[in-house]
């Protein structure tokens, strides 16, 4: 017989815990199922360890800058990886046990461990108990995309998960994938001292992004020694002599070392250890959607309306399987939107939100609205304005000039359409655009506001002042 609870969670990411919370806190009888690690890929194996890997990389990569500065330290500048693994492991630790006494203790909560399937549209089972609810909300997040490369079987090679267990520095790592999580591991290992070469399958950086932005990526990366090869249309991977051969038919761009042709042409890259960065897939190979009748798309994202619901009723979807945003802040803002419908009376859309994320290299990318590309797509009269961060005097006084800020304007509302911000601060700053986009008030707002000084932010009033026809 199953055990009878009001709602059944699947998975304990950054939208289902506050989701048991609300749920308890409107009296429901709720059960949690966790099968791995309490707090979801952000707390154990994405956003919080990488961010403490970024802050140990930016560390060793300001002490040896310390001459710019007359800051004189003598000696070689040393990374010790095993203590950089246990500040990471510290940290993380912290959060995951935070999510998971928040679990345990809450009233109305029943929370199992183990594999939770949906055996039809309203039961789950998990260890072996069947349980039932009117209410399933699926949290079931993704993870790393493995796809079939000829040799990849035969070698070993690190996922995003799995170099979180890394305490050595490796000699030569290759990254295949040339967008977000593996350019901010290329800068963090090649900051602590590795070798980096990216592959990117095509013919730019962070595709999603304007030319220009990918561009000024490029040349900051390679400003430190980072090899980038484009246009990789084939890569294929072999073991040779301890090493790892990675060989692409690739154009050369920036970098140099000791690669070669095979007999066919083709560029080889030899290194130590290689990094799939190619991306995420969700987890929803394993759920039992079909003995439940939800349906997915062709990538197996699960298909939900603008609320959030599945075809199913009575099933819903948050976070990063529903394809309706691949971010720890979409993830939550999908609770605030379910919760905001089921108990508020509020009818919130996914649809209402403005997209934004960031880039956190170093120096930051902050990106916020339609790119360029998209405003000239839509057809609509428009100006931009643009600075460059060599023109801030705060970046100059602390020597981080890389970057630029653009905005796009809508000529005819004035309303801020979107904008970048790579520079200093670009992922803390951008949000001042971004409330005034959610105000939905003209850009003139900000472009009158008076700003402190010396800040990156007080330049955005002087972008703003001097907008031209895109």
């Amino acid at each position: 017989m199953a055990e009878k609870f009001d709602a059944i969670i699947i998975g304990t990411g950054q939208a289902g815990p506050s989701m048991a919370q609300r749920m308890t806190g409107e009296g429901l009888k709720v059960a949690i199922i966790e099968r791995k690690l309490f707090g979801g890929t952000c707390v154990n194996v994405g956003c919080i360890p990488t961010k403490t890997l970024v802050a140990s990389a930016r560390a060793a990569y300001m002490a040896r800058r310390g001459g710019e500065f007359g800051v004189v330290i003598e000696g070689e500048i040393k990374v010790d990886m095993k203590a950089v693994k246990a500040r990471k492991d510290v940290i993380v630790q912290q959060s995951n046990q935070g999510v998971t006494n928040w679990m345990k203790n809450m009233d109305n909560l029943s929370v199992y461990e183990g594999h939770g399937r949906l055996e039809s549209a309203n039961t789950v089972r998990v260890n072996g108990a069947l349980l039932e609810a009117e209410k399933i909300i699926l949290n079931v997040g993704g993870r790393a995309l493995v796809p079939e490369m000829p040799g990849i079987d035969e070698i070993d090679y690190f996922t995003n998960s799995n170099i979180m267990d890394v305490d050595f520095l490796p000699e030569h790592l290759i990254i295949v994938g040339g967008s977000y999580i593996g350019l901010e591991f290329a800068q963090i290992y090649r900051r602590f001292g590795s070798r980096v070469t990216v592959i990117q399958k095509g013919d730019r950086l962070i595709p999603r992004d304007d030319p220009e932005v990918s561009e000024a990526v490029k040349d900051i990366l390679e400003n430190e020694g980072i090899e980038i090869r484009l246009q990789a249309e084939c890569v294929a991977f072999a073991k040779r002599d301890g090493k790892v051969v990675v060989s692409a038919s690739c154009t050369p761009s920036g970098g140099s070392g000791d690669n070669s042709s095979d007999e066919n042409g083709n560029e080889e890259i030899v290194g130590s250890h290689v990094l799939l960065a190619v991306g995420r897939i969700p987890n929803t190979d394993d759920l039992g959607l079909a003995a439940a009748g939800v349906e997915t798309d062709r990538r197996g994202f699960i298909t939900v309306d603008d609320q959030l619901a599945t075809n199913v009723p009575g099933i819903w979807e948050i976070g990063d399987a529903n394809g309706r945003g691949a971010f720890t802040h979409t993830s939550y803002n999908d609770y605030e939107i379910l919760a905001a419908n089921m108990f508020d009376n509020d009818p919130r859309r996914v649809s209402d939100r403005i997209m934004a994320y960031g880039l956190f290299i170093d120096p930051p990318l902050g990106r916020v609205g339609m790119t360029e590309a998209e405003v000239r797509a839509s057809g609509r009269p428009a100006l931009t304005g643009k600075m460059m961060m060599a023109r801030v005097g705060r970046a100059r006084e602390r020597s981080e000039t890389q970057g630029f800020m653009q905005v796009f304007i809508d000529a005819e509302t004035k309303r801020i359409l979107g904008a970048a911000i790579l520079g200093i601060g670009g992922d803390e700053i951008i949000h001042s655009l971004l409330d005034i986009m959610y105000a939905d008030a003209p850009y003139t707002v900000i472009q009158r506001a008076m700003h402190t000084h010396p800040t990156v932010s007080e330049l955005i009033p002087t972008m703003l002042a001097d907008l031209k026809p895109l």
